[in-house]
Parts: structure tokens; C-alpha cells; sequence
């Protein structure tokens, strides 16, 4: 019989097989599937590709992210029937330990603005080690530089600081036209991601 991690006295790690137990081999069921969406759903696909960095600038290779995301229309998915006649949860949980390079990787489509001062964006809710709490940040988008503007949120954080939460468009993968989003999430040091006191 071989012996799996079993939870430290602390505060972890244990979020891989508490949390996304699938994504790393484990004989349970995760909840949560590591996308937000089917293939079925209906708007742009989209890739959120990143790392979570520690305050000595290393990838942190058992972070826990969580993602909540409108549809592509910007309305919240409210109910189970949502669910099913959209083709999309709104949310997913992903962790960083079963990538060579201690990555996330987020499959899904782009949301859209879920009003007038609102631009498309994901909401994200970090845990790692070390963290008795999590930390919750946002993904902006930077191909939508006119709806950033209109947001309230983006635009209550300073000008110096604005461009932690902005996701940079990247490539698309290779034989298709999906684009791929560059987003890395600091969670100290000169460059740390805003987070928000919610």
C-alpha cells in the first residue's frame, strides 16, 4: 500500500486533494471540474495561461486558484438551469502542482461586461501555503482598453498599481484562433497583484 500527503497540523498544504483531488490523481471525485465551461458553450474560447509567484520571486507549486466569471453576455450563472442551457458552471478551481512549470492553466471563454462601468473581467480567489486567509484579485483584459476605462473597480486602484490585474494577450495555440492570455499573480514584492479587502 503506498502512503499519500495527508495535512499538515498548519494551515497545508492540502489543497490539492481536498480541493481538485482529480487534477492530481487521487481516487475522489473533485466538485469542481478545472474549467468553467463545456465545449458546448457559446462565446469566444479563450486561455488564461500563468503563475503564482511567492515574495522571493519563486512559482509556488501548490496554489489553489479559484475563478467565478459571468458569460459572455455578462449575466451571472444563478441556477442549476443555467447551467445546463449555457454550458458553463462560472467556476472552477485549479491548482498549480501537476504543471513541469507550476502553472495555471484556464480554459474558458471570455466573459462579457456585466454592466456600463463594468468591463470584462475574472474574479479570482488565491490559496496557497503559508496564508491563513486568501487573497482575492481580479483578471482585466488588455484588447479592452476602452471598457477598462468605464470600469469603477479597475479605476478606483492607482494608475501606478492598474496594471498588476491586467491579463496580456499572448498568442493563439498553434492550428487554431483561440487566444491565449499571459497572467502572473505576485503575491508580495515590487511587483504584487492588487488584491482586494473583501
Amino acid at each position: 500500500m503506498s502512503l499519500k500527503q495527508t495535512p499538515s497540523q498548519t494551515v497545508g498544504p492540502f489543497f490539492a486533494y481536498g480541493l481538485v483531488p482529480e487534477q492530481y490523481g487521487y481516487d475522489l471525485r473533485s466538485l469542481f471540474a478545472t474549467s468553467p465551461v463545456s465545449p458546448q458553450v457559446q462565446g469566444q474560447k479563450i486561455s488564461v495561461i500563468g503563475q503564482v509567484f511567492d515574495g522571493d520571486g519563486n512559482p509556488v507549486n501548490d496554489a489553489l486558484l479559484e475563478f467565478l466569471q459571468s458569460d459572455a453576455e455578462g449575466l451571472a450563472i444563478a441556477s442549476s438551469a443555467d447551467v445546463t442551457r449555457k454550458g458553463m458552471s462560472g467556476f472552477c478551481r485549479i491548482g498549480t502542482g501537476t504543471d513541469k512549470q507550476h502553472r495555471f492553466v484556464l480554459d474558458t471563454i471570455k466573459p462579457g461586461a456585466e454592466g456600463v462601468n463594468s468591463a470584462p473581467h475574472l474574479n479570482v480567489i488565491v490559496l496557497m501555503r503559508g496564508m491563513l486567509m486568501h487573497a482575492f484579485t481580479r483578471i482585466y483584459f488588455d484588447d479592452e482598453p476602452e471598457a477598462n476605462d468605464r470600469d469603477e473597480v479597475l479605476q478606483a486602484v492607482s494608475s501606478a498599481r492598474r496594471n498588476t490585474l491586467i491579463a496580456r494577450l499572448d498568442a493563439g495555440r498553434p492550428g487554431t484562433s483561440q487566444p491565449i492570455y499571459r497572467f502572473d499573480i505576485h503575491m508580495q514584492g515590487a511587483q504584487e497583484t492588487v488584491f482586494f479587502d473583501l
